[in-house]
Formats: C-alpha cells, structure tokens, sequence
C-alpha cells in the first residue's frame, strides 16, 4: 500500500491542504510507492511565515552556536547514512553505492559550515582618517529558499541549507516531488540536532509552489538546481521580483582524449562518469571528444564490450552498476534521443534501448542499457542538448585547438576534463576553456565543499556559485561602518564630499 506524504514545516509534520498529489514511484519495479502532496500558494504562504517568525531569534544566535547545532547533524548524517542511501535508490534508482557517496558529498558541506565562526569574521582599519576607524561584516537575508532536482535528493539540498542556515538565514527547500522522502528524513535530524522549529521547513510541490515562493515578499534569494530553461526562468522571475537568485541550470560535458593519454585510464573514466546514475548527473560526461581518428578507434573498441556488459538492476542490488531512470516519461524521453541519433546519421555502436537486466529488475521497471555513439558531428541534436540519460557520444577531431574550439562553441559551459600526459596541454586547457569547472586527468571535477560549484555560460544565472565561499557571500550581506567618537575638538559642519585627507 502506498505512503501519502507530508510537509515539514515549524518542526512537524503537516497535512497536505491543497487536495493536489503528484505519485512517487519505485523506479525498479515501475510501481507507485507513495504519494506526495502539492502545496498551494497559499500553503508555501504559510510555511514563509513560519520561517520569517523563526527567523530573528536564529540569526541572534551566535555563530559558534549555530556551528553546534550543524556538528551534531553532522553526526546524526553519519549514523544515517545508510538510511539515506536506501531511500534514494528507491525512489531515485541510483545504486546504492552512487546514493552513499552522494550524501556523502553532501556532508561535507556541512563540515565546511561548521566553520562559519571563522568564515564570517569581517575587516577592520583603524585610522582610514582621523581617529575615523571601519569595520565590516557580514549579516544574514532572512528567509531564503531552495528549489531542488531529482537526481540528486540529498546532494543539492546540502549545497545550499548548511551553509544559509550557518549564516543566520531561515530556510525553506521545495524538493522534487520524484523522490520527496530523503529530504523528509534530512528535516527530522536537523530538529534532532536542536535546530529550532521553523528554521528549516520542507514544501512539496510544482510550479505553483515554485511560483509562489518567487512571487513572495518575504523571500530574500532562491537557490535552484534543474534544466536551462527553469534556470533561466527562475532567475528572470527572481530578479524582476527583487531577489537575489543563484540558479544552476543543465551541461553537455565533453572530455577531450589526447593522443599522448593512458587509454585504459581513460576508459575507465569515461564508463564511470558517463554511465554512473545512469547519466542523470549535471556533471555527467557525455562527450567524448578524441584527438585523431586513432585515438577515436581505440576508445571505441575498448568502450564497446564494457558498456554493452553493464550489469543493470535494481538501486538496491549490490550487484548492479547501474540502476533504473527516475520515472518512465523520462526514460522514453532519452530512449527517444537513441531514436534520434539513428535518424540523424551517428553510428550506433551499443544500443541500450533493450537491456540485459539483472534479476532484481522488475518487469515494468524504467529502465535503459548503456548507449555508445560514434562519429557523432556538431550539428546533430544528440550533440547539443542535453540528453541526461546513459548516452555517450564519440566526436572525432584532428587536434587540440579543434577540440577547444569545439567545447568554447557550445552553449552549455558546467564542467569538462582533458585527459593527457603532456602538462603543456593541460595547462593550456585549463586556461583557454571557457567551462566553470575542468578536471585534467578527472572526470567529474565537483570541487569539494570549502571550494564553489558552477558553470559559465547557460549552465549557471546569476553571479555567485555554490557552496565554499561563494555559497557564504550568496547567503549574507556585506556591511561596512565607519566610526568617530568626540575627542572634544569641534571643527564645524562640512558641507562637500567628505573625504579622509
């Protein structure tokens, strides 16, 4: 029998009052496991109030304080860690392997937040004129919100709370309504923790839940990780709102192989960061770009047998690889890019749209086989957009400044990889590559968590990244004060520009 859900707002859980449910499925099995409801503008309205109630007793809690509160969720992530993991293959389909290692990349931000006694310590000039000293600060916005994708349910939520939450603000996170629960059980450890009631809320819903908390007043800044086209939705609606707006938006990732480059390495490379999550990842490489036709036919012939081996079956099969997509819509989605690229002319050199699967595989289960791509061209669909999906496509280029000119050309800027023995070659990469994040010799360069996530170009609106330092400056405002007390010398009111001369 399936679940019906709630939100988590003030420190408990609450009904669904909009008569509104979005189904949440197993995708391994294709079978309904819950039911999550969708919040009115007039439920996201009451959750806003909480938070902003919350709000100034929690921001006049010291730093070193609200550190405590993050350590002791820190731990009680640790202890739930499996727990964590479970839910979000289950609903999500990742293995469980993937879904372990997300959280804990997630908990690492948390660890950084720990810091944030030393993180918001300001400047201080004494004397920038006469006995004139200044200081500055850092204060926190007030309520801000988080709007979060399917793939990664734990991950992308901790990019953004840990740190807000570290820096005084109240919180308010509308995950998506695919996998709902695992950010139910984030806000159950964080009240375990001694967070106060109302500090951190959960909203389930769709656009009008999204809409509503754009449209709301007491919104300070929305956070957002999903496709371009919301990105770039919400960032113009939050801005045009008066909001400050960080929205992380979608990637076509190439990973150049040079001809100097170690194959083997580089193969492996590919098989993970290509399939891992069956290719539901924003920094997932889907392609590859080889230097010389060599370089092409080599990693063909090594990829082939390896994707088509790919063991295939349920999240919660410790012997899978690779586990389901995130609902059936989807996976017809990206079985309709395989079609695609057919028409269009790339050579299908694996074709996953029949896959081998596990026995722990249901039988209605969302599943898709890897999908390897040759002689793929600039001009074809399966190149430009994105397919988020187990497709990697093979491009062929006869050198180095082809394979950067390719990348720079690409509307897409999130992540990329250079593999190559030459440091020249890198060095250059790292340099010329108009990409926000670049791996020489990684795959998957996610900066860990006391550095910032994001994009250039498309895959990122807004001016601040995520997480690090970034993610301190987005959640806080800057204050200077200049001061002067009497000394007892009067000298007259000065009607210019004052200056320190």
């Amino acid at each position: 029998m399936s679940q019906l859900l709630r939100h988590f707002v003030g420190g408990c859980l609450v009904d669904g009052a909009s008569g509104r449910q979005s189904n949440v499925y197993n995708p391994a099995l294709g079978e309904v496991v819950a039911h999550v409801p969708l919040a009115s503008t007039e439920e996201v309205s009451s959750a806003v109030a909480v938070a902003k109630a919350a709000f100034p007793a929690w921001a006049a809690t010291t730093p070193l304080r609200r550190a405590r509160v993050l350590y002791k969720f820190k731990e009680l992530l640790e202890a739930n860690a499996d727990r964590l993991a479970e839910i979000i293959a289950a609903e999500h389909g990742k293995v469980h392997d993937d879904a372990l290692g997300e959280v804990t990349r997630g908990l690492e931000v948390v660890e950084f937040a720990c810091g944030i006694p030393h993180l918001l310590k300001g400047e201080v000039t004494e004397n920038v004129g006469s006995s004139v000293d200044s200081h500055s600060l850092r204060q926190p916005l007030g309520v801000v919100a988080g709007i979060t994708p399917f793939n990664f349910p734990v991950m992308v939520p901790m990019w953004m709370f840990p740190v807000a939450l570290a820096c005084g603000n109240a919180f308010i996170l509308k995950p998506s309504e695919r996998d709902p629960s695992a950010p139910l059980l984030i806000a159950e450890l964080l009240k375990q923790a001694g967070l106060p009631d109302g500090v951190f809320n959960v909203v389930h819903g769709d656009k009008e839940a999204v809409d509503a908390l754009i449209a709301h007043p007491d919104i300070q800044a929305l956070s957002f990780v999903g496709s371009t086209p919301i990105a770039e939705y919400i960032y113009s609606e939050g801005c045009r709102h008066g909001k400050r707006v960080q929205a992380l938006g979608g990637a076509k990732n190439h990973m150049v192989v040079m001809p100097d480059a170690d194959i083997d390495k580089a193969v492996d490379a590919l098989m993970g960061a290509a399939y891992g999550s069956a290719g539901e990842r924003c920094m997932a490489i889907s392609v590859a770009v080889a230097v010389t036709d060599e370089v092409a036919d080599a990693l063909v012939a090594r990829l082939t047998p390896l994707v088509r081996d790919l063991k295939i079956g349920a999240g919660s099969d410790r012997r899978a690889e690779m586990g389901a997509l995130v609902t059936g819509q989807h996976r017809d989605k990206v079985k309709g890019y395989i079609d695609l690229g057919v028409a269009e002319g790339a050579e299908l050199v694996v074709d996953g749209r029949e896959p081998k699967l596990l026995d722990s595989a249901g039988s209605n289960g969302f599943f898709l086989g890897g999908t390897l791509f040759d002689r793929v061209t600039p001009d074809m669909r399966i190149y430009k957009e994105e397919i988020f999906g187990p497709v990697l496509a093979v491009l062929r280029v006869q050198s180095y400044s082809e394979a950067v000119d390719l990348i720079n050309a690409h509307e897409y800027g999130n992540g990329t990889a250079i593999f190559t023995r030459d440091g020249d070659s890198a060095r250059a990469f790292a340099h010329q590559i108009q990409v926000g994040m670049v791996g020489i010799n990684v795959p998957i360069p996610v900066p860990m968590a006391f550095h910032s996530f994001g994009g250039w170009k498309r895959s990122l609106f807004g001016d601040h990244h995520m997480h690090g330092p970034e993610g301190v400056r987005f959640y806080t405002r800057l204050k200077t004060i200049t001061s002067r007390w009497p000394t007892g010398i009067r000298s007259g009111a000065d009607f210019v520009m004052p200056t320190m001369k």
